[in-house]
């Protein structure tokens, strides 16, 4: 169905917003640290009209049955469903001075939920972008930003850092934003012409919304606390050393975001100079430090890195995402990507029995 057919009007505004891949800096973010993501084709589109009084119409046509959902501003609930993203959105707005009336709301989305790459930061910066279109306030794409990330973290309990918001605001097609995640300031780094992207979706559902996420933020918390830093971004590998009193468990986590950081900044040296082969090197080491001393990968993932690095056309593979499932992302040459991708999801399904989901390229 259409807008009109939903809700008897014309929308007034149309906004689409991609998911992201990062390319490596994973769990760095809430660290203060250094990310390099990337947006994806997929997109989330929001078509959305003002009403005159203060009620919440929304529909998303990826949920079957359709339907569409009511509520009214200032009776915000947190709901155990995609709602309450929308729902926090208008109660960050307001409780920000940010005034907007009711609206009617259209979505559809091709970025796949629970795969890793970003729908809810798809979902909720979008949302506020085509709020901005219909109720003018004046809020730039890194405010906006900011806002979409105290949606997830305030209201839908969510620890998640700054990256995936900053990415779908502000990255394009073929470059990859390197932020800073303490300043904000950001670079976009354009790939090198013969780099092709590989994302596939391991069928393995991942939600930022769970102990395991939070406990590793926790982890790291206590481990800068311990260690008398503001946050583990302002150590580097000359400070591993310093871990070893953090304990095993803290001693690995730290070790984590550290050299993950320092990866980053490798990783745009690469990008820059084109060399391919140590940018894919950066994607391995990557994961082993994900699966070895972060602990958030899983068996079908591991076995899906596994598979595409063993690939004659791939530089180099990771989990990519907050972990506990989700996707993986592969560096290969771009003229042979696209037969590199059937080759492993194919072997994937052979060797696992999951139904993968190729979605770049």
């Amino acid at each position: 169905m259409t807008f009109e057919q939903y809700f008897s009007v014309a929308p007034s505004a149309t906004v689409a917003t991609p998911g992201r891949v990062n390319l490596i800096g994973e769990h760095t973010d809430y660290n203060d640290g250094f990310v390099l993501p990337t947006v994806i084709p997929q997109t989330t589109v929001i078509q959305i009209a003002a009403r005159k009084d203060q009620t919440v119409r929304v529909v998303s046509s990826n949920m079957q049955p359709a339907a569409v959902h009511t509520y009214t501003l200032g009776a915000e609930k947190k709901s155990g469903d995609w709602l309450v993203y929308i729902q926090g959105v208008t109660h960050i707005l307001r409780t920000s001075g940010i005034t907007i009336g009711g609206f009617d709301a259209l979505i559809s989305s091709t970025v796949p939920t629970g795969a890793g790459l970003s729908s809810s930061a798809a979902l909720t910066v979008g949302l506020i972008k085509a709020l901005r279109e219909v109720f003018p306030f004046d809020l730039t794409d890194p405010a906006i930003a900011r806002l979409a990330q105290r949606v997830e973290n305030e209201f839908v309990g969510a620890h998640v850092g700054i990256m995936d918001q900053m990415a779908v605001c502000l990255a394009k097609p073929r470059q990859a934003l390197f932020l800073d995640t303490r300043s904000l300031h950001y670079e976009l780094v354009a790939l090198p012409e013969q780099a092709g992207l590989i994302v596939i979706n391991s069928g393995v559902s991942h939600s930022n919304i769970g102990g395991g996420y939070s406990a590793r933020r926790r982890s790291c918390e206590e481990a800068a606390t311990q260690l008398k830093v503001k946050a583990l971004r302002d150590l580097g590998l000359a400070d591993l050393g310093r871990l070893k009193p953090l304990g095993a468990l803290l001693e690995k986590r730290a070790r984590h975001v550290i050299s993950e950081n320092a990866r980053v900044e490798s990783a745009v040296l690469a990008l820059k100079a084109g060399d391919l082969a140590r940018l894919g090197q950066l994607f391995k080491e990557s994961h082993a430090s994900m699966r070895d001393d972060y602990e958030v990968s899983t068996p079908e993932i591991d076995q899906l890195v596994t598979i595409a690095n063993l690939d004659p056309a791939v530089y180099g593979a990771r989990l990519t995402g907050g972990g506990f499932g989700g996707s993986i992302v592969a560096l290969a040459h771009l003229a042979e990507a696209p037969a590199a991708a059937k080759r492993i999801a194919q072997r994937y399904l052979e060797q696992v029995g999951k139904e993968p989901t190729i979605l770049v390229p």
